[in-house]
């Protein structure tokens, strides 16, 4: 269970990693839309783990793997941004996140079920 102040950390550095990915000056996206789905923040406030979501993305390893080799140049902007605020700037571990294409696809199965009517005897 998160504290508050876990929470209100990772609300934080949501903000602020959003707002990097969307003026990326750096080139670390190629253009792709991503967007920040969760952050989750351990207990001691060291270590951030950030759950991307890529509807649209064709190569999303790729990107994945384009974020981790700038990692430390996307954790030095977060510390510009956040470095008067917090004492610690957290070590960031990217993640795919999957839950919306589950849910796309758990919706796309059960709108596909073919169900049969109920027998009216009943």
């Amino acid at each position: 269970m998160s504290s508050t102040r876990q929470l209100k950390y990772s609300k934080l550095i949501q903000k602020e990693l959003s707002d990097i990915f969307q003026r990326d000056k750096r080139g670390i996206l190629d253009n792709a839309f991503i967007t920040l789905a969760d952050v989750k923040v351990s207990a001691d406030l060291s270590v951030a783990k950030v759950y991307i979501s890529m509807m649209l993305a064709k190569d999303k390893q790729g990107i994945l793997d384009k974020i981790n080799s700038r990692k430390k140049e996307i954790r030095h902007a977060l510390g510009e941004k956040i470095g008067k605020q917090v004492r610690i700037i957290p070590e960031l571990i990217f993640y795919i996140d999957e839950v919306e294409e589950n849910a796309q696809r758990m919706d796309e199965l059960i709108k596909n079920l073919h169900i049969p009517p109920p027998d009216k005897k009943e």
